[in-house]
């Protein structure tokens, strides 16, 4: 069997072994027990599942939330001859139908599915009838209330479970403390406790934790000292599009990144930094998942995360080829107001998430007693307009309604590209001039979609550019070309808040918000802030030993790299030269004479030490100070 798992490995992926607990994962799978990896950011996780998924029969299913990644890991594997596809928001019904019937007759050995898609009737309808070899669940830390990115539509992967008693589970995660472990095994009913612990220790990795007073001064300083890629992540869109202005004013190559850009910039923005044409990105938490760029040498954080587990995977990008890079933190007495701050605009006052309830039916005019599952656009901006709203603050009780069931809130919603012809099909095959692309993006069009003579239909852009060969920046220029000539109306692909209410509208009064979705999670994330402030604040204590212990690695030694290592060690100089330069003063005095002090000049040590050790010896009464000489005590 371990020559199967190799012989795969070499033929697909062109490794000729594994790595850390890779193959105990792929074993303990294969055997078919439940499975829960503990592997650090850059461990090599898709492997774990990707390689049982070809030995085993029947089609293995993917949960994960990162529909870019899915849309990645897809690609690539399709590239690698591996029948692959992915079922997400905003999927075309016709497409949806087509891939789950193909997973049903066998033609898909891996089905990536978002977990919002897990409570579709039509999914799981479909899905009853799949040969389910197993369920992979990607950052399995969602499915526990004790974790830092806890997701209420993981908590259907259970229910799934019933379908399918004898598929084993895999879950993987590269963030979990000891409370978060026992919780994932326990919502996912494993059937026996089994995980398997790769240490997150990165022997590689400098942590530096900097207090600066102006952090724009330091950030151009660290990279105009440092050399390689890098990665700037800033809490808010429009800091990272200031911070990349500055930036590129002082010289330094940088770009920005953040969930509000147009797909085609992030694909652009992103493939630039991978290829190394622009150094430094700037972005905020929704870059760096699932990008694979092994030689980044810095990521500096502008402002402090609000959990360990967020910093811990964020800086866990750097370094991953194994060589020498820095994690580095500025922060200064605002950022912890400003954290503080995050729990109360994460958990608002009952009485306001009454308010926006009541304002949101208002909004879409919506009776009490009515609204069962009206599903509506939702534009945030004009909704906290019109109520006099804080959209952070909005956005939390949102949040807070969704998990108590009243409402489902999308608030990055894709909303998925749509074409239509705007030339009839005989004037359309009468045309000329078109390059051989966009022959070859209309040809796709019409072989893959169907009514584009008289109604919208979303497509895919990134199934186009597979199509085609061609890039997907190349795929939305070519559209928007044929649109300017219109031969065809397109609308670009966007993100669009939606608001479905999953019950008729209650009185506000009678909304019931339980401890377990308010009270706790409010406490849980101010326990997971008072450790960030706990970690930054701590400068007697080894950075990664501090991290490895929050996520229970106990027996762990000092890295020697870090900003409280480094100062301990030139701690430990210091006071040598100052034995030292004690030694060389009295050494040079011992020949019983008067030396003018100048001559102190001379010695190989910094000159405040050796100043600190005349001092010393001057009133121990072993040296004495006569007008600019020294003598020996005896000897004066």
């Amino acid at each position: 069997m371990n020559s199967d798992y190799s012989q795969i490995l070499k033929r697909y992926w062109g490794y000729d072994g594994f790595r850390g607990i890779q193959k105990e994962i792929i074993e303990s799978v294969i055997d078919g027990h439940d499975t829960l990896g503990l592997m650090p950011t850059g461990g090599g996780k898709s492997l774990t599942f990707q390689i049982p998924a070809l030995m085993k029969e029947g089609v293995c299913i993917v949960v994960t939330p990162l529909i870019a990644l899915m849309k990645d890991q897809v690609s690539h594997l399709l590239q690698k001859g591996i029948r692959a596809a992915a079922i997400y928001s905003d999927l075309q019904k016709d497409e949806m139908l087509r891939i789950l019937e193909n997973a049903i007759f066998g033609a898909v050995k891996l089905l990536y599915v978002s977990p919002e898609r897990l409570s579709s009737e039509l999914f799981r309808t479909k899905l009853r009838h799949m040969n389910v070899s197993f369920i992979c669940v990607d950052e399995a830390h969602c499915i526990s209330q004790w974790g830092y990115d806890f997701r209420p539509s993981y908590l259907e992967i259970s229910d799934i479970r019933k379908d399918f008693p004898n598929a084993p589970v895999l879950a993987l995660t590269a963030t979990a403390t000891p409370a978060v472990v026992d919780d994932i095994q326990k919502q996912l009913h494993f059937r026996e406790e089994r995980v398997f612990r790769m240490s997150f220790e990165r022997k590689n990795l400098a942590y530096i934790v900097r207090y600066a007073t102006d952090k724009e001064d330091q950030l151009i300083h660290i990279l105009k000292n440092t050399t390689g890629s890098a990665i700037v992540y800033a809490r808010s869109r429009q800091h990272t599009k200031d911070y990349a202005e500055v930036l590129n004013k002082a010289g330094l190559h940088a770009t920005f990144f953040h969930a509000g850009l147009e797909s085609n910039e992030k694909d652009q923005r992103q493939k630039d930094w991978q290829a190394d044409r622009v150094r430094i990105i700037v972005a905020t938490n929704a870059f760096g998942m699932g990008i694979d760029k092994p030689d980044v040498r810095c990521v500096i954080h502008m402002d402090c995360p609000s959990s360990i587990e967020a910093y811990f995977q964020e800086a866990g990008r750097a370094g991953r080829d194994g060589q020498k890079a820095y994690a580095i933190l500025l922060y200064n007495r605002n950022d912890f107001i400003k954290m503080r701050k995050r729990i109360a605009d994460s958990f608002p006052d009952k009485d306001y998430i009454r308010r926006v309830y009541d304002s949101l039916a208002y909004f879409y005019q919506i009776g009490v007693g009515s609204g069962y599952n009206a599903y509506f656009e939702f534009p945030i901006d004009k909704f906290c307009y019109t109520y006099g709203y804080f959209p952070i603050q909005a956005d939390s009780a949102l949040r807070i309604l969704d998990r108590a069931g009243y409402i489902e809130y999308e608030d990055e919603h894709d909303s998925q590209a749509r074409v239509m012809f705007i030339l009839e099909r005989d004037e359309l095959y009468l045309l000329k001039g078109n390059t051989a692309n966009e022959e070859r993006v209309i040809t796709a069009l019409l072989r893959n979609y169907s009514g584009l003579f008289n109604n919208y239909a979303y497509i895919d852009e990134a199934f186009i550019a597979q199509q085609t060969d061609l890039s997907m920046p190349a795929v939305y220029l070519i559209l928007k070309e044929l649109a300017d000539r219109h031969i065809i109306s397109f609308i670009p692909q966007k993100k669009v808040p939606h608001i479905r209410y999953r019950q008729r509208r209650e009185d506000s009064q009678y909304l019931q918000i339980p401890p377990e979705i308010y009270e706790h999670l409010r406490q849980r994330l101010t326990d997971r802030v008072d450790a960030m402030i706990q970690y930054v604040s701590t400068e007697n204590q080894c950075r990664s030993r501090q991290l490895l212990r929050y996520f229970g690695e106990e027996h762990t030694d000092d890295c020697g790299q870090c900003d409280v290592c480094l100062a301990r060690k030139d701690d430990d100089v210091s006071r040598q030269q100052y034995k030292t330069a004690q030694q060389q003063i009295l050494d040079l005095l011992k020949d019983g004479k008067r030396h003018p002090i100048k001559e102190l000049y001379n010695i190989p040590i910094p000159m405040h030490i050796v100043q600190n050790a005349l001092s010393f010896l001057i009133a121990e009464e072993q040296v004495y100070h006569l007008n600019g000489d020294l003598v020996l005590g005896n000897d004066a």
